[in-house]
């Protein structure tokens, strides 16, 4: 699925026939599988992200395939292996492509085809928001708004599996017993929608669950400000992403008086800082493949979508309230 020109990406990318490059000594040459479409797919075809891919671009940034063929000087990989992109930006929505050895990672091809295609960017980030900012311990809680994004997700299950409890944060909407229902089957404590942070009724939750130490922010604006209300003393909120596009407010009173720490994190920035320690990389893709293979860690909710239906896809994952993850399969 290929972009020659930025902007609304059920417009602007087309499904093309393109020939498979030659085969280098250190490429290797895999048949994608499937690969999501994630908020920051669609900011870079609009070409508002950080991080764009040089024009014409292929879009996607995450997904699982698996190796047909190898180059003489490749030595990590042989046929027959899964991998996912090493990084951002490698465009993996195609059936086919020829990489270098060094763009991809090999995973565990035992674990589900859509956890592994969903791996590199939400549970990652997840992992990293709950080890990077606070030392929590079992007993311990965080609270999170848009809980039910891929990364929310990913975070009620790695807190669930690590005796952390989770105070979930999601928008108000038509099926909101339903969502709740869901949440609370992957293992959140608690679901409240934004209005309620404003409620007497969480004095309720802070009976049986300390305040908590860590707050993730993936929205922005008001929910934010309300959320971090609740947090601890000396306590951390981290940022992730802007859904609301409003800035973060902070009372001054909250730095002053209960001394909060306001923080971020981008999953490239992460990986171009630990390039060289792959023994990082490596730790946090087998903690997660390990959760995975445990039934603690699951794929988000998703829709799978042949790839010729790629627009409906682009244009479902653009919808507001739609918890469920569009899969192309290739």
């Amino acid at each position: 699925l290929l972009y020659e020109r930025h902007g609304e990406p059920a417009a602007v990318v087309q499904l093309k026939d393109l020939e498979v490059p030659k085969l280098g000594d250190y490429d290797v040459h895999i048949k994608m599988l499937a690969a999501p479409i994630n908020p920051a797919d669609i900011n870079m075809i609009q070409g508002t992200y950080p991080l764009l891919s040089p024009l014409p671009a292929v879009g996607g940034n995450e997904g699982v395939g698996e190796v047909l063929e190898v180059g003489h000087r490749v030595t990590a990989l042989k046929p027959g292996d899964w991998v996912i992109p090493a990084d951002a930006g490698l465009g993996t929505w195609r059936t086919r492509g020829v990489f270098p050895e060094e763009k991809l990672l090999k995973v565990p091809s035992d674990i589900p085809v859509l956890c592994a295609a969903t791996l590199s960017v939400n549970p990652c980030t997840a992992f990293r928001v709950l080890a990077d900012f606070e030392s929590l311990a079992p007993g311990d809680s965080v609270i999170q708004n848009a809980a039910n994004s891929g990364v929310g997700q990913a975070v009620i299950q790695i807190a669930r599996a690590s005796g952390i409890k989770t105070i979930n944060v999601v928008r108000d909407r038509p099926d909101l017993p339903k969502l709740v229902e869901r949440l609370m089957a992957l293992g959140a404590d608690h679901v409240v929608t934004e209005e309620m942070l404003r409620k007497p009724e969480m004095k309720d939750i802070f009976k049986s669950t300390p305040r908590p130490r860590l707050a993730l922010n993936c929205v922005g604006g008001k929910s934010t400000t309300e959320m971090l209300r609740h947090l601890q003393p000396k306590g951390t909120m981290v940022t992730y992403g802007g859904m609301a596009k409003q800035p973060v407010m902070v009372p001054v009173s909250a730095f002053i008086f209960r001394d909060v720490r306001l923080g971020g994190v981008w999953m490239t920035q992460w990986r171009k800082d630990h390039a060289q320690d792959q023994g990082s990389v490596a730790g946090m893709m087998d903690a997660l493949c390990q959760l995975i293979r445990r039934g603690q860690l699951t794929a988000p909710a998703c829709t799978e979508v042949p790839l010729q239906d790629y627009r409906a896809a682009l244009e479902a994952s653009m919808k507001p309230f739609v918890s469920s993850k569009q899969i192309l399969l290739l």
